[in-house]
């Protein structure tokens, strides 16, 4: 199992898409599960599932999505809710 905690946070976008396509293979390839926690809508479209968390508790989830805008919109959902 791989945690990352905002994986990509520092990086520019040609090594983001490079390290997102690591974990993606990771799981792809290996059956690896990867838990990222991040604020990139971009990065949490590469995943199978998305949890939005508010206050410490999961408001809402989304199954495989990779357009992210769909991800920021619901991020925008759950800061105004």
């Amino acid at each position: 199992m791989v945690f990352a905690d905002e994986p990509t946070g520092n990086l520019d976008s040609t090594s983001s898409g490079e390290i997102l396509q690591i974990l993606r293979n990771l799981v792809e390839a290996h059956g690896q599960t990867t838990v990222m926690v991040t604020h990139d809508p971009n990065a949490a479209a590469v995943g199978d599932r998305t949890l939005f968390l508010k206050d410490g508790l999961i408001v809402k989830e989304m199954g495989r999505c990779s357009d992210a805008r769909e991800i920021l919109a619901a991020m925008e959902e759950v800061s105004r809710a």
